[in-house]
C-alpha cells in the first residue's frame, strides 16, 4: 500500500474552529499537528489531551513556532482581524496556508496576502466549508446537470444563537468581526457565488446592534434566477445552530435542514417527498470522516493540493477576496437603504 505524504501542520488558534481542524486531521492519513499557536497557551494546554494531542508543545505566537517546530503548513483559526498579518508571516517564511474564513476585513487586507502568496508560490485555500459541504455540493450537482430543469429560485438560511464563547468576545466586537452580516453570513454569499457567480446588484436590509449588523437579508439581483439569503446571530444565546436551503427547479424542489432527519428530500413532479442521497464527506478515506462534513471534505482536498503542490481551483484566494467584496456591499447597501449594484471583478 501507497504511504501517504506527510504534513507537519502548525494549528494557529484553538477556539472553535481550530479544535474542529484538529478533530479532522486526526483523522487524514499522514496529517501531523506539529505545533499550536495560541494567544492563551495555558487553556490551549488543557484542552490539548482531549484532543490526543498531548506531547504537542504550544507557542504564544507563529514565530515562535516556526523556529522551533518543523512544518511545510500553517492553519489559522484565528480571529478574522488577525488573519493578514499571520498570514503574510506564514508565507514569506515558505509555508503552505489554510486560512478560515472571511479571509480579512478588507479587500486591501486580502491584496497584502495574495501579494505575499504569489511571491512564495504556496498553496493557499480559505475555509469556506460550505462549497464542500456534501448536501449543498448535491445542489451544486443537480444546477450543473440540469436533471430537473433550470433553478428557478433559491433561498438559504444560517441561524444561530448570539455567540458567547470566542476569546475576549471578539465575535460580538464589530471592529473584530464585522457582525454576522460578514462571519457568518459570507458562507451563503460565497455559495451564491460558487454556483452562479457576482450578481450585477445586491438589495440588502437588516437589524443591527452592538455586534454590528447582526442579522442581514440579501437579494442577489440576477437577471434570470431569484435568489435569497439571510444569516443572523441575534437568536438567543441558547437556541442552537441551523442551516438550510430551499431549491425549486422546473420539475423539482430540493430542501435543506440541518435539523431534520434526513437532512436532504427532494420533490419532483408527479412524485411524493423523499430522501436525496449525497455522497458523504470524507469518502475514500473512512466512514469515520462524515460527522465532520465540509471540514472534512476541505481539508482532505487541500492536504491533496499541498501534496501534487497545485494551486486548490476551490475556495481559492480569489473567490475568497470576491466574496468579501460582496458581503461588503451587501452591508453597504443595509446602510444606505437601496439597491448597490457590483462592477465586475478585476
Amino acid at each position: 500500500m501507497k504511504t501517504p505524504p506527510q504534513h507537519r501542520i502548525v494549528l494557529a488558534g484553538l477556539g472553535l474552529m481550530g479544535e474542529a481542524h484538529a478533530r479532522v486531521y486526526a483523522g487524514i492519513p499522514g496529517a501531523v499537528i506539529a505545533a499550536v499557536v495560541d494567544a492563551h497557551p495555558d487553556a490551549a494546554r488543557k484542552k490539548l489531551p482531549g484532543l490526543g494531542l498531548a506531547a504537542v508543545p504550544v507557542f504564544a505566537s507563529l514565530r515562535e513556532a516556526l523556529a522551533s517546530a518543523e512544518c511545510d503548513v500553517v492553519d489559522i483559526c484565528l480571529p478574522t482581524d488577525l488573519h493578514a498579518e499571520v498570514a503574510v508571516e506564514a508565507l514569506r517564511a515558505g509555508k503552505h496556508v489554510f486560512c478560515e474564513k472571511p479571509l480579512a476585513l478588507s479587500p486591501d487586507e486580502a491584496r497584502r496576502i495574495r501579494e505575499a502568496r504569489d511571491a512564495s508560490g504556496a498553496c493557499f485555500q480559505v475555509g469556506h466549508c460550505i462549497r464542500f459541504w456534501p448536501e449543498y455540493q448535491a445542489l451544486e450537482k443537480l444546477v450543473r446537470d440540469g436533471e430537473h430543469g433550470r433553478l428557478l429560485s433559491l433561498a438559504l438560511q444560517r441561524r444561530v444563537g448570539r455567540p458567547g464563547y470566542s476569546n475576549g468576545n471578539w465575535l460580538n466586537d464589530p471592529r473584530r468581526s464585522l457582525g454576522a452580516a460578514f462571519d457568518l453570513h459570507v458562507h451563503d454569499t460565497d455559495f451564491v457565488l460558487h454556483l452562479l457567480g457576482t450578481p450585477p446588484a445586491v438589495y440588502a436590509r437588516g437589524t443591527r446592534d452592538e455586534s454590528g449588523w447582526s442579522h442581514i437579508f440579501t437579494d442577489y439581483l440576477y437577471p434570470d434566477v431569484v435568489v435569497h439569503a439571510e444569516g443572523g446571530w441575534n437568536y438567543p444565546s441558547t437556541w442552537g445552530f441551523r442551516m438550510s436551503f430551499q431549491a425549486v427547479f422546473e420539475n423539482a424542489a430540493v430542501e435543506y435542514d440541518s435539523a431534520a432527519s434526513p437532512t436532504l428530500r427532494i420533490t419532483a413532479r408527479g412524485e411524493d417527498p423523499r430522501p436525496l442521497p449525497f455522497v458523504p464527506a470524507g469518502a475514500g478515506i473512512g466512514e469515520h470522516m462524515a460527522s465532520h462534513g465540509g471540514y472534512a471534505n476541505e481539508l482532505i482536498y487541500f492536504l491533496d493540493h499541498v501534496a501534487r503542490r497545485e494551486a486548490p481551483r476551490i475556495s481559492t484566494l480569489e473567490q475568497a477576496a470576491e466574496s468579501i467584496r460582496v458581503v461588503l456591499s451587501e452591508m453597504r447597501s443595509a446602510e444606505i437603504g437601496s439597491v448597490v449594484l457590483l462592477e465586475p471583478s478585476a
